[in-house]
């Protein structure tokens, strides 16, 4: 996954290093509320909550009602746990 900007190779990952050195769910969430905005997270969270949710066999009315993600989003989410890169799919628990 490559795209034209300014992060280099390098900083992704330190990106990823950084993220590694966190050894629990608290150590994680003090990162993530240093590292982005509210609403980064909350868009993080909602994406990895439709990712479980569509593995679970729900639709798109319910994702969306549950998590208040766009239609947009969820399509592009749906897409990646079908034809992406096994991210979700490796890391997002079914239950």
């Amino acid at each position: 996954m490559t795209k034209e900007g300014k992060i280099t190779a390098e900083m992704r990952k330190l990106l990823c290093e950084t993220i590694l050195n966190c050894k629990t769910v608290e150590d994680l969430e003090t990162l993530l509320e240093d590292l982005c905005t509210y609403k980064e997270v909350e868009q993080l969270a909602q994406r990895v909550a439709a990712a479980k949710m569509l593995k679970e066999k729900k639709t798109y009315t319910e994702i969306i009602e549950k998590t208040d993600i766009s239609s947009a989003t969820l399509s592009r989410v749906s897409r990646c746990v079908q034809y992406g890169s096994g991210g979700y799919t490796k890391f997002v628990p079914e239950k």
